[in-house]
């Protein structure tokens, strides 16, 4: 099974990454060849190299097509998020299960054809169970299930909004996860994405968010999702496609 991982904020690498290659394509896209503590592995970073690229302007169709051109049957994700719980705080990590869609642009695929995809299961079932039993293993604590809410930022969210959106049942809120379920879904491509919780929503703390903040807690959080990751890479290389 050929494996890609996707880094969001603050994953530009992990520990116990090898590089092996780097590819640079159109669009500020980048690829890396490597492993992850021996475990072979892609690595796409999603804001490109140096975390360049906004949110609103990842070109997200392109990783997706790109991927699908190197034969990746599965995708590793990583998403800094806000938490809409405050019994969920900083440096808590999600395995999500679902998700609300905010953003205000379609993604798909399929540009010149009707095509209704099925999102009864928004998240791959196989890298999720792979992902909790890699967490059960290595005695790493989780959240095995949480509904991620897709916001288009750049922007965080006002007080308002994050009431609104806990009371439709979202649980973390980020701005770039939905778009590649949705295209990865469509390239036939598995994909579960990990969320690592950097701050409470907007009017949750009594302080103000910045990003600063978030990519401190995603520093202290590589090590853990190095570890997640690369015992789950293990277990899928044993599981039957």
């Amino acid at each position: 099974m050929k494996i890609a991982i996707i880094g969001g904020t603050g994953v530009q690498s992990l520990p116990g990454w090898t590089l092996q290659a780097e590819h640079a394509h159109s669009e500020g896209v980048y690829l890396y060849e490597g492993s992850l503590n021996g475990e072979p592995a892609l690595l796409l970073p999603r804001h490109s190299k140096g975390h360049k690229t906004p949110p609103h302007r990842i070109p997200h169709e392109r990783h997706v097509r790109l991927l699908q051109e190197q034969g990746v049957q599965a995708v590793l994700a990583t998403a800094a998020v806000g938490s809409l719980r405050t019994d969920w705080g900083a440096g808590t990590i999600v395995i999500l299960s679902d998700f609300l869609d905010f953003t205000r642009e379609v993604n798909t695929l399929y540009h010149d054809k009707v095509v209704h995809t099925d999102f009864t299961t928004p998240f791959s079932p196989l890298l999720r169970d792979a992902l909790i039993q890699a967490a059960q293993q290595r005695q790493i604590p989780v959240q095995p299930e949480g509904v991620y809410v897709c916001a288009p930022g750049p922007r965080y969210e006002t007080p308002a909004e994050i009431r609104m959106f806990r009371m439709l049942g979202g649980d973390v809120i980020g701005m770039t996860v939905v778009p590649e379920a949705i295209l990865c879904r469509e390239a036939g491509i598995h994909y579960a994405a990990v969320s690592i919780v950097t701050n409470l929503g907007a009017g949750l703390s009594g302080q103000p968010l910045t990003h600063e903040e978030v990519t401190q807690v995603m520093q202290q959080a590589t090590e853990t999702i190095a570890q997640l990751f690369t015992h789950t890479l293990h277990i899928l290389r044993a599981t039957p496609m």
